[in-house]
């Protein structure tokens, strides 16, 4: 007596491509900021709908990457901890790396 499976070849192939996207995974990546801090994100977390509309809204005059360093630690983490579902800017990206992550996945 014999029993037949159908499926499982099309199940080893899913479960091959999810092995190759976590080993895709395994080592540091650099993410530009603005597909880490994606719109979809962003309304997840906050009233912003973008990484630049929160900027704006913060009040901090941000041109360039070193105006964005300038600002105080404790004045942002003070803004995100008020605007967004976040304690500080740190906790923020670390939601924002895991959902990337998380999104990098799926299948």
């Amino acid at each position: 007596m014999s029993i037949e499976i159908k499926g499982l070849e099309e199940f080893q192939k899913q479960l091959d491509t999810f092995i190759k996207k976590v080993e895709g995974l395994d080592g540091p990546h650099q993410i530009p900021i603005a597909d880490l801090l994606s719109p979809s994100f962003m309304t997840g977390c906050s009233r912003f709908g973008s990484l630049d509309e929160m900027i704006q809204a913060s009040g901090f005059k941000v041109e360039s990457e070193d105006d964005f360093k300038a600002i105080p630690d404790a004045e942002w983490d003070a803004f995100i901890r008020e605007n967004t579902s976040f304690s500080s800017w740190r906790r923020m990206l670390e939601g924002a790396a895991a959902e990337w992550a998380k999104k990098q996945l799926e299948f």
